[in-house]
């Protein structure tokens, strides 16, 4: 498989507290988002085994404030997303 030859966005550390939330809007769990770009963010969390390709990214607890994401890529409690629409 070849690698993408673009550049990727720059990301910004933020390790701030944040809130997945299935697709669906049920089962808001706490994340920590380590890393932040305009196009998607790098997550960890207590359990990643039971999310789904889908999910929302916010920093509230409320789901409908959050952004929609799909997971690109998954390593033990950590997973990169991108935001969709």
């Amino acid at each position: 498989m070849a690698k993408d030859k673009t550049k990727r966005e720059s990301r910004k550390s933020v390790r701030q507290s944040g809130w997945i939330t299935l697709d669906g809007g049920f089962a808001a769990r706490p994340c920590e988002v380590l890393d932040l770009s305009s196009s998607g963010a790098k997550l960890v969390l207590a359990e990643t085994e039971s999310l789904g390709a889908r999910l929302r990214l916010g920093f509230s607890r409320d789901a409908r404030q959050g952004r929609p994401c799909e997971v690109v890529w998954r390593s033990g409690s950590t997973l990169g997303v991108k935001f969709v629409n």
